[in-house]
């Protein structure tokens, strides 16, 4: 494995070149990942293959990765591998993107010859998260009964009086007379 990645890339000329790029970037350089994930230590390992065919630029790949995110049932931090394979048309425009072959998606470079690495595969671990990452387990909601509220005090107590209780002292009178009419 190489040691350092290129921080930016030209896909173009990577796919005239055949080229290979293989390596690790650090978890902690995804800036969009960053409020989603408990742990940014750690590395996903990159694996990508540049090459044409016909005139399409394509890059083909996989990275890997173990993620640490948090479970939303009981908000501990869980471990989420990740291994993706990565499939890459490079276009310029909406309409080449449309016209890909079968298993192909797109990569667009509008106005750019060169995009930074990290964007690519940051873009393939965002989409191998899931929505609401949980344990695989049952795992159980935190323990409310730790963290119990502190009372409150008399003020707020009686500004929380049902605002319809005038009503149950109405039914009262009712039964007691047969009537609230006099």
């Amino acid at each position: 494995m190489s040691a350092r990645l290129p921080e930016l890339i030209d896909p173009n000329l990577l796919a005239d070149r055949n080229a290979t790029i293989d390596g690790e970037l650090p978890l902690s350089s995804f800036d969009r990942m960053a409020g989603l994930l408990s742990n940014d230590a750690g590395n996903v390992a990159v694996k990508l293959f540049f090459s044409r065919v016909g005139k399409l630029a394509t890059v083909e790949g996989h990275i890997a990765a173990d993620l640490v995110v948090k479970c939303q049932r009981c908000l501990d931090p869980v471990e989420w591998p990740v291994s993706s394979n990565i499939k890459l048309g490079v276009v310029g425009s909406i309409e080449q993107a449309n016209n890909l072959p079968d298993g192909y998606e797109p990569l667009l470079l509008i106005d750019e010859d060169k995009i930074p690495l990290k964007n690519i595969v940051e873009d393939e671990l965002l989409l191998c998260l899931p929505d609401i990452p949980k344990h695989p387990n049952d795992c159980l909601a935190p323990n409310i009964s730790k963290n119990t509220p502190e009372p409150l005090p008399k003020a707020a107590r009686a500004s929380t009086e049902n605002p319809f209780s005038i009503l149950a002292d109405l039914k009262k009178l009712e039964t007691t007379n047969g009537s609230t009419k006099k």
